[in-house]
C-alpha cells in the first residue's frame, strides 16, 4: 500500500476511534487495517497507537503525528479542490467571430 493511503487509514481509525470503524468506512478489512497501522509503526520505528481488546488511544508521538498528518492530508484535499475549480471553468480572453 502506498504512504498516502497508510496516512488515510491513520487517520480514519484514530477519528472513529476503532480499527473496525475504519475498515467499514473505508471498505477494507478489519485485518488489512490493522496490518496497515502495524506497518505503518514498523516503518516509522515507534509506536503510534496503543491497543487494548476494548479501546485504543494515541501515544504522545502518535498524537504529534496524527496533527501533521491531518495538515498534510487536509492540505492535499485543498489542493485538489483548487484544481477541479479551476478547470471547470474557461479562464482567459475569449475571442469570438461571427
Amino acid at each position: 500500500m502506498d504512504r498516502f493511503s497508510a496516512l488515510t487509514v491513520f487517520r480514519r481509525v484514530v477519528e472513529l476511534e476503532s480499527f473496525s470503524a475504519a475498515a467499514d468506512d473505508l471498505n477494507y478489512s478489519k485485518a488489512a487495517v490493522s496490518k496497515i497501522i502495524k506497518d505503518l509503526e514498523a516503518g516509522l520505528g515507534a509506536q503510534l497507537i496503543v491497543r487494548t481488546t476494548r479501546s485504543l488511544h494515541l501515544t504522545d508521538t502518535g498524537q504529534a503525528y496524527f496533527e501533521k498528518v491531518s495538515d498534510i492530508l487536509d492540505a492535499v484535499a485543498a489542493a485538489d479542490d483548487g484544481v477541479r475549480s479551476d478547470s471547470g471553468s474557461p479562464q482567459g480572453r475569449l475571442k469570438i467571430s461571427a
